[in-house]
């Protein structure tokens, strides 16, 4: 079956996380993707925490699948020859090199648009273009800090916390793909490429959303009434930290199962919306509290919401996560198990669903990488194994015209 993206050449020039994640979500979608890597060395993340010596890293092979790899040196005149017919017979091409590098290699947006009118030049920054910190070197914390994640995340009497989700690399990776899908179909309609750029500043101040609006908030009324600290704490003049309270408006907590003494993840994470009040109290042996003044409102259940969730708790002490979840999910009530990696690695559902997936690898042998997160109904993406370093350079110069002896020779002087 042909994949909506076939037809669609991809130089992806990125390297490490937010790139790549992007590059790897259209792969899998079908573009032809070609990781143009320095020959030798390649993505510095293909020897990043190895766990097995002299194999691509787990950090390379889980975010550069369904790829191919040409080794090219582009500071050699042949092989920037390689790279300008590579760029007119491409439709995007991915960086994510510092400010002005593309520009120092001879290949400015000028230069590419005069090679391809076509082209889209996508591109991954740490701060917009004018931003006073457009010079600044940005990883994934840097970005989280930036865009305000970390400073509304963890406990209001700690600091800052960082998430361990890539809000900064490959939610900027995932802004980037709509980013250039988008580019593809406006190219349709005028025949013209352009310029896409995303930041990683800005893409996790956009998941931050809700926090820029209980900033708002916050200045007009003074209080946030469904963080922790209301009605008791008291409120600065910015958004605080809120530990494990939700942030749509709906009280909620990670509480202990049965074992949290010795297993540091036995929890649930539970939720007291409104309409599910009702349901909360009869699941929990509590048929009084459903028309008790003192609990049946949001507002009223307020300034004891801990006493809630410790009386909850009580009712947990005796189940594990999983009897809890399975007890309260046929009462409707929003709930979930606190899941470690592992138990993510062999969830039978998520192998199911295309999730999780074991991909075999030439020098690796199977390992366990992320799917696609897009499910559609008339395509599974299938996930194929990362590239070894300059494993299909013979094919794409072959590709693009070169001869067996035009290739040899390009070898002999190091240019691939």
């Amino acid at each position: 079956m042909s994949k909506p993206l076939e037809g669609i050449k991809i130089i992806d020039f990125t390297h490490v996380q937010a790139g790549p994640a992007c590059t790897q979500l259209l792969a899998w979608f079908g573009a032809d993707v070609i990781k143009v890597e320095r020959p030798g060395s390649g993505d510095v993340t293909r020897n990043q925490l190895r766990d097995i010596p002299d194999a691509d890293a787990l950090y390379f092979t889980m975010l550069n699948s369904n790829k191919k790899s040409l080794t090219l040196d582009t500071k050699k005149p042949e092989g920037k020859e390689v790279l300008e017919k590579l760029i007119r017979e491409s439709d995007v091409l991915v960086e994510n090199f510092g400010p002005g590098a593309l520009d120092r290699m001879g290949f400015s947006w000028e230069r590419l648009n005069e090679l391809n009118p076509k082209m889209i030049v996508a591109s991954v920054k740490g701060f917009s273009d004018g931003h006073h910190y457009d010079d600044l070197k940005v990883y994934e914390n840097v970005a989280q800090c930036a865009g305000g994640a970390a400073s509304t995340t963890g406990f209001w009497d700690g600091p800052p916390t960082i998430s361990a989700a890539a809000l900064g690399d490959s939610n900027t990776g995932m802004h980037l793909a709509i980013g250039i899908l988008t580019a593809l179909i406006g190219r349709d309609k005028t025949g013209k490429g352009q310029k896409v750029a995303v930041s990683m500043q800005d893409s996790v101040l956009n998941l931050c959303r809700v926090k820029l609006r209980d900033q708002q908030r916050l200045e007009r009324v003074g209080y946030l009434e469904e963080y922790p600290q209301y009605p008791h704490g008291e409120f600065s003049d910015v958004v605080p930290r809120g530990g494990n309270a939700g942030g749509g408006g709906q009280p909620g907590w990670v509480l202990k199962c049965k074992g949290w003494e010795t297993d540091p993840n036995a929890y649930i994470y539970f939720t007291i919306q409104g309409h599910a009040w009702e349901p909360i109290c009869k699941a929990l042996g509590k048929p009084e509290w459903i028309d008790d003044p003192a609990y049946k409102t949001a507002e009223a259940r307020q300034p004891h919401i801990f006493e809630i969730f410790g009386t909850i708790e009580g009712w947990l002490a005796d189940k594990t996560k999983f009897e809890a979840v399975d007890i309260l999910r046929k009462f409707d009530i929003p709930c979930a198990p606190v899941l470690t990696m592992k138990e993510l690695a062999n969830d039978p559902s998520l192998r199911a669903s295309g999730t999780i997936v074991e991909v075999p690898h030439k020098k690796r042998g199977s390992y366990l990488t992320v799917g696609s997160p897009i499910k559609f109904s008339d395509m599974k993406p299938e996930v194929t194994a990362s590239p070894l370093l300059g494993e299909h350079t013979d094919e794409v110069l072959a590709g693009l015209g070169y001869s067996r002896q035009d290739i040899f020779n390009l070898r002999e002087i190091k240019a691939v």
